[in-house]
């Protein structure tokens, strides 16, 4: 039968595919998700998960070649089953068997750092770029890519109306042009310079959709709290897309949540940007839930700060003009919100007519820095931006303070341009601001009694305030109106 099926579509990619499946059917009842499978790398000295499908009540051996151990599980009446396996110290290859009667054993694994990467496009964005919209310098870093200690894996686009056990069929990559030159070049960047620095195996799966809210990576019971979204019901019969509430959840994501990872890197807002209000307990939310859902606390999430953009070229929210300073100030908020979390911000690398930096390596390399610092413990350079803490006025002058600058602010010289300050009439008007001793003091000649102060709070600006170590201040206000 499976030799009919090939013949009959020789010339067809998914008829290929569903002979292999059919012969390894036949072969084996063990099933794997699909990133369960030869050149993974599991997170190294902890108990990680693993799970698939067998006979209905069957018992799966699961024996692992770095220790030698051997762990039994029973499947389910669904014939559903999990467990975990200790993991050594980083290193490999290894192999794992895992068998009912009839083994499959899973090839060239390796135990190293695994961190999941999610998002829409700016996340998504591989390293050759979109069609005329390039990554910088991105056929050099591609040229020079191959290292078998690095790891890739892309879950497929799909959009799903319930949720699936499984994804898409994928699989493990090692780094070399061709696999680099098609993987994000965020999370491959991140990758990269975590390799170098802690000499172990570094893991980075990519799990993206360009164009997508942030609620079509969340559930359906998560989103009952936020009953304006509309949640497709499984009777629907509409056609649904990525900007549908769930549906990446369901078909993309959350059938990886549980793999056992490090941490998690995000990079999505565009496509909420006219929502901002909404999304400071949204984005919240989504975090929440894939922590709770993934069963390893608080792991360690950090994300960027959406890049200033001229949004009235955005028809992904209908080119209406929300000044996109609101939604960086959500994810703003977000931080202290979100526990075990820190924000990139981007506010020098944004381009006025394209809403994808071709500047990936700087944000990347910035939440390197911050996972290398905050989670890995390495001291001795700057890893985040300076916040906005809190103002004081004095007369006719705010003075504002700021966390996270501990050698102080710079503007390498430059007259600082984009403080505005205002009373309460609530109308800005350009203000001075001078660096005094880690502080900045602001003032307009015409707000007598400035109540309020706001930084580069346009939809399009170019920071031009910055730590000494060379991270950028976000826009912020002091303001909620």
């Amino acid at each position: 039968m499976s030799l009919f099926v090939f013949r009959l579509h020789a010339k067809s990619a998914a008829a290929l595919l569903f002979v292999l499946t059919f012969v390894f059917s036949a072969h084996a009842t063990i099933k794997l998700p699909y990133f369960f499978s030869d050149n993974m790398v599991l997170q190294q000295q902890t108990d990680a998960a693993i799970w698939g499908w067998a006979k209905a009540g069957s018992t799966v051996t699961i024996t692992t070649s770095w220790n030698k151990a051997k762990y039994s599980v029973k499947a389910d009446a669904a014939g559903k089953w999990k467990t975990k396996i200790s993991t050594a110290a980083a290193g490999g290859p290894y192999s794992m068997t895992v068998s009912d009667g009839k083994p499959v054993t899973i090839k060239n694994i390796l135990l190293g750092e695994v961190w999941l990467c999610s998002g829409q496009s700016n996340m998504e964005m591989p390293m050759k770029g979109y069609r005329d919209q390039p990554i910088f310098g991105g056929n050099d870093a591609i040229f020079h890519s191959t290292n078998d200690q690095i790891r890739l894996y892309t879950v497929p686009r799909s959009v799903q109306r319930t949720p699936q056990d499984t994804t898409k069929a994928s699989t493990w990559k090692t780094a070399e042009p061709e696999a680099v030159s098609n993987f994000s070049a965020t999370a491959y960047y991140f990758a990269k310079i975590l390799q170098e620095r802690l000499k172990v195996p570094v893991a980075v799966i990519n799990i993206s959709y360009g164009g997508s809210p942030v609620e079509a990576f969340m559930d359906a019971e998560t989103l009952k709290a936020f009953p304006e979204i509309q949640v497709p019901l499984p009777t629907d019969t509409a056609r649904l897309n990525n900007r549908n509430a769930t549906v990446l959840y369901n078909g993309m994501l959350g059938a990886f949540l549980g793999y056992t990872i490090k941490g998690c890197l995000w990079y999505q807002g565009e496509s909420n940007n006219d929502r901002p209000k909404q999304y400071e307990t949204l984005f919240p939310a989504f975090v929440k839930q894939i922590r709770e859902q993934s069963g390893q606390g608080d792991f360690p999430f950090y994300f960027c700060q959406i890049a200033p953009y001229n949004y009235y070229n955005y028809a992904a929210v209908n080119a209406v003009n929300n000044n996109s300073a609101y939604l960086r100030d959500a994810q703003r908020k977000a931080v202290a919100k979100i526990p075990n979390s820190g924000m990139a911000v981007l506010m020098d690398i944004g381009e006025e007519f394209n809403i994808h930096p071709g500047d990936k390596a700087t944000g990347s390399k910035r939440l390197a820095y911050m996972a290398l610092a905050k989670t890995y413990g390495l001291k001795g350079f700057g890893s985040e931006s300076p916040a906005f803490e809190s103002m004081t006025v004095s007369g006719n002058t705010i003075t504002i303070k700021f966390s996270g600058a501990p050698n102080g602010l710079t503007s390498y010289g430059k007259a600082l341009q984009y403080f505005e300050v205002a009373g309460a009439n609530k109308i800005f008007r350009p203000a001075k601001a001078l660096i005094s001793g880690g502080t900045i003091v602001v003032s307009a000649p015409d707000v007598k009694d400035p109540v309020a102060v706001r930084y580069a709070f346009k939809d399009f600006v170019v920071g031009d305030l910055f730590s000494t170590e060379g991270f950028p201040v976000s826009s912020f206000r002091s303001d909620d109106w």
